[in-house]
């Protein structure tokens, strides 16, 4: 062993021994560690919180992103309903991983946080009140034994300076014998000189086994010193790893949803709802709300009743010449308005102009043709399934009057068609609503102030325009409602 002791300068280390002097900053800083650890541990817990509310989020709003479109789409029946049951499931999922989030925040983080304001005592100069007593606690153990060190290190210095002067004594008393010029007088100096090495290497050989010999005995109390000062130190440190591992057990626990039963009995309803689609009962259920199942008021001969029409707040027969209503040969019954059986209680007949809107659209077309992202797609998708949603609106009301009775004689002769657009692109003029608005009828459109739209016929007698939504839909709208976008 080698080495020096300073109380306040500390002591140089030669070995890695836990024994040597000073070595025991090692077992001290542990307990700084142990500080740090927790916060560690606690910035680790907040971060996967973090992810957890995140993902939960995201669920919820990717749940109500799809619930709309698959409720406004063409899809139908249980096979919707085994679909929108993916959306429930994401939002069940949503709330238990908001739970997980709480739990790891309002019970770990929180426990970890109070342990370690419990277990660690910050001192106003800095430090730990924990570290200083460790510290403390290895010097006094160490102190005694370390002065005796020093001792010995002196002695074993001396002892061998004293050594290397006995060697060159002997060395120069041994040259001057060979020299004849030399005296008697300088010979018997060398030959005292050697003496005087040897009696100087007998004493600081004494000296250096008998510091020795007290380092040996203080050894076993030092060491005893050191071990009590090191367990204190070990049943800190065993405190805290028991608690990690605890904390660690609780975090598990709080992570596993498999062993949640909410979270099992999720998944158990989203298997029967999707058992649960029927297609023969859809196809059913289409061809009695949709297909040839329905009721039709087929044309009757009917007398003029030109007295009720003037009882009227807004005349009809102006409305439908405004909107170009088709005639019943016209009757185009298309995919996209199919729903739930609560969702229509009437067949809808839409105009050409909203037919070749739907033809033309391709809710998947966007996906497939480019490279766009869902993200950058998704207020494309929202605004485009409008034109084949279910609750699309379409004059159904049918006039038994003379000017719109698709049976009447000008049809008959060929002069007009009723599915000729009579719109020209010319005409069309791009306004912006100044009030809300809620269609009183199926042929007249909803909007909300500041929308958009396209005016496609000039205002009528009775302060009616035609125009278009951007999602397709055409219909009447009061004129003083909207302003011309300069």
């Amino acid at each position: 062993m080698s080495g020096s002791y300073d109380d306040s300068v500390g002591v140089e280390v030669s070995s890695d021994s836990f024994w040597e002097v000073g070595n025991y900053k090692r077992t001290v800083k542990r307990i700084d560690d142990g500080h740090r650890l927790c916060n560690d541990l606690m910035n680790c817990i907040h971060e996967r919180a973090r992810i957890e509310k995140v993902y939960a989020q995201q669920l919820t709003e990717w749940a109500k992103r799809w619930k709309q479109l698959v409720e406004k789409g063409p899809q139908y029946g249980t096979v919707e309903r085994a679909w929108c049951a993916f959306m429930s499931e994401a939002e069940k999922v949503s709330e238990l991983h908001l739970e997980v989030k709480g739990s790891l925040m309002n019970e770990d983080f929180e426990k970890i946080k109070n342990w370690q304001k419990e277990a660690f005592h910050k001192q106003m100069m800095g430090g730990f009140k924990e570290t200083k007593e460790a510290e403390d606690g290895f010097r006094k153990a160490q102190k005694p034994w370390a002065k005796k060190l020093k001792e010995v290190e002196a002695a074993k210095k001396a002892y061998h300076a004293a050594c290397k002067e006995e060697k060159l004594a002997i060395s120069r008393e041994t040259n001057s014998k060979a020299d004849p010029a030399l005296n008697p007088e300088q010979l018997k100096k060398l030959q005292d000189k050697v003496e005087r090495s040897k009696q100087d290497v007998l004493k600081t050989k004494e000296k250096y086994e008998k510091s020795l010999k007290e380092l040996d005995n203080a050894t076993p109390q030092y060491m005893e010193n050191m071990e009590q000062v090191f367990e204190q130190c070990q049943q800190f440190e065993e405190k805290r790893l028991r608690f990690f591992r605890e904390v660690l057990l609780e975090v598990q626990k709080h992570l596993d949803l498999s062993n949640v039963a909410s979270y099992k009995s999720i998944y158990r309803e989203l298997e029967q709802n999707i058992k649960s689609a029927d297609a023969v009962e859809d196809l059913r259920w289409f061809r009695a709300n949709q297909g040839p199942g329905m009721s039709m008021n087929w044309p009757q001969f009917e007398d003029d009743e030109w007295s009720a029409d003037l009882n009227r707040t807004l005349s009809r027969r102006e409305k439908k010449k405004a909107s170009d209503g088709v005639t019943l040969t016209g009757i185009n019954q298309t995919g996209d308005q199919v729903s739930q059986p609560n969702k229509h209680s009437s067949l809808s007949v839409q105009s050409n102009t909203v037919q070749s809107v739907q033809s033309s659209y391709n809710p998947f077309e966007d996906e497939e043709d480019t490279g766009s992202t869902v993200s950058e797609k998704e207020d494309n998708k929202i605004k485009n399934v409008s034109s084949y949603e279910k609750n699309q609106s379409y004059p159904t009301d049918w006039s038994d009057e003379e000017s719109n009775n698709p049976f009447s004689s000008t049809d008959a002769n060929g002069d007009t068609n009723p599915f000729d657009e009579d719109t020209s692109p010319a005409m069309e003029v791009r306004v912006r609503a100044l009030y809300d608005y809620e269609g009183q009828e199926q042929d007249e459109l909803s909007f909300k102030a500041g929308d958009e739209l396209t005016k496609m016929e000039n205002e009528d007698e009775q302060g009616w325009c035609k125009g278009r939504l951007d999602n397709g839909q055409v219909g009447l709208y009061p004129a003083n409602y909207v302003e011309p976008i300069q």
